[in-house]
């Protein structure tokens, strides 16, 4: 491959990528699981000892159909960075709105913020996921602001912390470093590709649970 035909390549996996979260958010809002699980990989890993798209959609089908009436996610901010032509990994914002049905036969309005690290995988001449680590700021009913510890505020719950600050060190940093100098040092700007692992301070790919 030539420069020219790499740098095109290039740009035409950054355009399938974005799309794919955009596919993604569709799919699993008009609940057309078909077309949901086959944006992932074909050996996706659903549990410790449940691979592949089936069993994702039989998953997804007993998650969607017990917990929520009906979705509507938002994507927004998206950075994604190359590992090699083939794999890449990223973070793609999403706000996302949720109609769930509580025990006592009420109905909560529940808004979310988030994030996502995805990971990225050209199988086939496609771009699939390989991966999706969702990381949590808030989700609570449109009328309840979630002020304070514990965002997490789903119906019939304890409320608890998600993680949408962990992946990145610089948050704690923040609060644990007050400015003492009105010309802070300024570390240089990072070579491209590495913005997400620069913030991540070299960390590995964060890990997803599997249960």
């Amino acid at each position: 491959m030539t420069d020219l035909e790499a740098r095109l390549d290039r740009l035409e996996s950054l355009e399938e990528i974005r799309q794919l979260v955009a596919k993604y958010a569709l799919s699993l809002d008009m609940r057309d699981l078909d077309a949901h699980v086959n944006l992932f990989a074909p050996d996706i890993r659903v549990s410790r000892d449940k691979v592949g798209r089936a069993h994702l959609k039989r998953w997804l089908d007993d998650t969607l159909r017990l917990q929520f009436t009906g979705t509507a996610h938002h994507t927004g901010n998206h950075i994604i960075e190359f590992d090699d032509a083939d794999h890449a990994h990223g973070v793609v914002y999403s706000k996302n709105e949720h109609e769930t049905p509580c025990e006592n036969g009420e109905t909560e309005w529940v808004i979310m913020q988030m994030l996502y690290w995805d990971n990225y995988e050209r199988i086939d001449g496609r771009w699939v996921f390989r991966r999706r680590l969702p990381c949590y700021w808030y989700a609570t009913d449109l009328n309840r602001p979630p002020v304070g510890e514990h965002k997490m505020r789903w119906p019939d719950r304890e409320h608890y912390d998600g993680a949408f600050h962990e992946l990145f060190p610089s948050w704690a940093e923040f609060w644990a470093s007050p400015p003492d100098s009105d010309e802070p040092e300024v570390a240089p700007p990072v070579p491209l590709d590495q913005f997400l692992a620069t913030m991540r301070r070299g960390a590995p790919d964060p890990r997803i649970r599997v249960r």
